[in-house]
């Protein structure tokens, strides 16, 4: 994890981010990408000045959080207030069960049996006894499969036919090698019902 922080001698905005080597960054990368900016922050680079004086990624991101941290403290508003947005509320969220042997993926489904929503992390052989011991350790839990573009789309076809299940447009491994051929990316996120 990164951190940028911006001061105006009063308040402190502190953003972070975490870089993502599939898009090419690292800690090392994002930290000087931040760095490389300070003569422009320094000179009066506003939030909206950031947008356009840097790609996207993790190094914007950060700085783009100190920014609404920092104009949050200073106007003494909550950042959805600032962003014209409704005050956050509360959301079911999945909780990630990680790829592992089955055994020990039924173990950690057990542990978090109680949650409306489960993650399930595939991709691999074996998925189908994943995936099965999963269910029967959390029998009354949403299951979402993400296989993280490890699925050819035979497999996804394989999977969306189970009773119950619907898949959503997602990356498959031929997703991943065509993004443009919209056509070829069959899910490879599949929501399975109890």
């Amino acid at each position: 994890m990164v951190v940028a922080e911006l001061s105006d001698g009063v308040s402190r905005g502190r953003g972070e981010c975490v870089p993502y080597a599939r898009y090419g960054e690292s800690v090392a990368s994002v930290t000087a990408q931040i760095n490389a900016m300070r003569p422009q922050l320094e000179s009066g680079l506003d939030r909206r000045g950031l947008q356009t004086a840097m790609p996207p990624g993790a190094a914007r991101n950060a700085i783009d959080c100190a920014f609404w941290d920092l104009e949050a403290k200073r106007s003494g508003r909550p950042v959805h207030e600032l962003a014209g947005l409704l005050a956050p509320h509360a959301l079911t969220t999945a909780y990630t069960i990680s790829l592992a042997a089955p055994a020990d993926m039924a173990k950690a489904a057990e542990k978090c049996a109680s949650r409306a929503v489960l993650k399930v992390k595939l991709g691999a052989e074996g998925d189908a006894a994943r995936i099965a011991a999963v269910r029967a350790a959390a029998p009354h839990s949403m299951l979402i499969v993400d296989a993280n573009e490890g699925w050819s789309e035979s497999t996804v076809r394989q999977f969306c036919g189970l009773r119950q299940s619907r898949c959503c447009p997602d990356r498959t491994a031929a997703g991943r090698r065509k993004r443009s051929d919209a056509g070829a990316n069959a899910a490879a996120h599949c929501r399975l019902r109890r």
